[in-house]
This record gives C-alpha cells, structure tokens and sequence, in this order.
C-alpha cells in the first residue's frame, strides 16, 4: 500500500502533517475480518530532527464490530494515539515495537503495519453492543441468557442452608 509510504527526503527539519481516511480495505489487505466496516481519520504527525524521525499517529472513528453476547452487528467508537520512532542504522530492525531501524541511505518510511497495530489494539476486549447496556435492544439470545441465568435468590437461600459450613465455622471458634 503505497498511500502509506512516507518519502521524507526534502522534507525541512520540524512538523509535518500527514491526513489520512482509513476504511475496511486496508484491513481486508491484511486479512483481517473482524470489521465488517470501517471510517477511521488518521493524522500522522512526523517530527523530523537531525538524526532520527518522531511520528505520532492520532486516530478516531468507528468500526462496525459484532456484539460478544449477542452476535448483533454495531458501529464501535475508536480512538488513539501511537508514538515511536526511527533511527538509521546499517541494516533493517523492527524488533523493538517503538523503535525501527532503517539502513542508512532509505528516502521512506512505510507506516502502514503500524497503523494497522495501534487500530486493532485499541479496540476493547470485550464487545458489547451499547443496546444491551442500557436495555434497549431486543434480540432472541438476550431473551435466552435471562432465561438461563442463575437467580441471586435461591442461590443465596441454598448457601445459607447447607449445614457444613456452620461445621467449619466452629473449627474457627473452638480454639
């Protein structure tokens, strides 16, 4: 994806801004399915100083996710900010995930598998669709997991009346 590919010769020392509209294409370039859709403005700030570049990647937007209880489709708000940075050195290195290194003599910088990193983990661990939350979704698996669930009452009556525990409360007392 050249779109992503920063040419920073000729570019003064100091700021440089860079504008971006990420959609579900790029993820589809790096097999990623996980979206079914995607709006996501991207600026990318390069800082270039005498010896090294600073880039600092700002996102927000939205990406329309499945629903971890539910399975229903709805749009997740995104946001983030990414910083690393890139030396020159004699040869390639991008083990250290907030420093690479370029071989001496490169004109661009592809930030692209970057990009794709900062995004995807900026998402929650667990997705819930906002209708659940607040109740206002209805949906056949929600009505299923109500029905199924455990009842706080009769739980906490059973614990009361099992007998074994008020045998090992007497181990504490009786000293």
């Amino acid at each position: 994806m050249k779109e992503f590919t920063i040419p920073f010769v000729g570019l003064k020392l100091g700021k440089h801004i860079f504008t971006f509209e990420i959609k579900n294409t790029f993820f589809e370039h790096f097999e990623y399915e996980e979206f079914q859709d995607a709006e996501i403005a991207l600026e990318v700030v390069l800082d270039k100083k005498t010896t090294l570049l600073e880039f600092t990647l700002g996102f927000s937007g939205f990406v329309t996710v499945n629903c971890d209880l539910t399975n229903e489709p709805y749009n997740q708000e995104i946001a983030g900010e990414y910083h690393f940075v890139v030396k020159f050195g004699d040869s390639f290195n991008d083990e250290n995930e907030d420093l690479l290194i370029l071989p001496h003599g490169s004109h661009q910088v592809n930030i692209q598998q970057y990009i794709y990193e900062s995004i995807v983990l900026a998402l929650p661990s667990k997705r819930i669709h906002p209708g659940v939350k607040d109740g206002t979704l209805q949906s056949d698996i929600l009505k299923k997991l109500e029905e199924l669930s455990p009842k706080d009452k009769d739980f906490s009556e059973r614990a009361e009346i099992d007998p074994r525990w008020d045998n090992l409360k007497k181990l504490l007392t009786d000293k």
